[in-house]
């Protein structure tokens, strides 16, 4: 084979690697508590982030606590840019440049769960949204800022930039419709998320620039979401 024609069969390989796909109807399957099996998401970032919005839908038997959603910037002094942390039953941490705000929410009823979190640089104030539901607002690093230099992480809760994984942190389940903002989202914007009607401009899981590492697996959502009424899903 004549190098140039390898080259060229490289560079497709290449290209195919890092293409974006359209996740939708799908999961990123966790099955079992390891200190490995993680997946990196690439955000469209071009400039940091003085407000920003994740979204994303979770099921799981997990009694312990678990990371859902691990943002790391580059300087190690912050590795905990953005988390969103869950204790089951009862509270949700949220963590904004390593300080740790703690809501307490109603328990797990063993059902998928739909959980979105904003953050306002501006004013500090946090907004949780679980299944639709807001929970008090609470303020968090007023006048912070997330660089460009950011490493984002679902399975795992990142103690350093890119890595000091816990497997006793770990997720296990299933992750799906995972999308991300560089704004606030409405109440409105939100009922849109959760029927799957407004899609994220810095993560899109109908375009998810992505990368699997470990025992992680994309299977079919068996049980996908067509609309929200009432917090019960309408299965497809």
């Amino acid at each position: 084979m004549r190098l140039n024609t390898l080259y060229a069969l490289l560079l497709v390989v290449l290209m195919r690697s890092q293409a974006q796909q359209d996740l939708g109807n799908k999961v990123f399957f966790f099955p079992k508590e390891t200190d490995t099996a993680h997946v990196v998401l690439k955000p469209i970032m071009k400039t940091p982030l003085r407000k920003l919005s994740v979204c994303l839908r979770s099921y799981t038997d997990l009694s312990r606590q678990y990371g859902l959603f691990s943002l790391a910037m580059s300087d190690p002094k912050v590795y905990n840019a953005f988390l969103i942390m869950i204790s089951p039953p009862h509270y949700c941490s949220v963590y904004i440049n390593n300080e740790q705000i703690s809501i307490k929410v109603d328990p797990e009823v063993g059902d998928w769960k739909h959980t979105c979190v904003t953050w306002d640089s501006t004013s500090g104030v946090i907004q949780l949204w679980i299944n639709g539901k807001l929970y008090p607002r609470k303020v968090s690093n007023k006048g912070f800022s997330i660089n460009t230099k950011i490493n984002i992480i679902v399975g795992q809760e990142q103690d350093l930039f890119g890595g000091g994984f816990n497997k006793s942190q770990s997720f296990v389940g299933d992750l799906t419709d995972i999308h991300m903002w560089d704004s606030v989202l409405t109440p409105g914007d939100i009922q849109k998320v959760m029927t799957n009607d407004h899609t994220g401009n810095v993560i899109n899981w109908r375009s998810l620039n992505f990368d699997i590492t470990g025992d992680a697996l994309i299977q079919p959502n068996l049980q996908c979401v067509k609309q929200w009424q009432y917090t019960k899903y309408t299965q497809c």
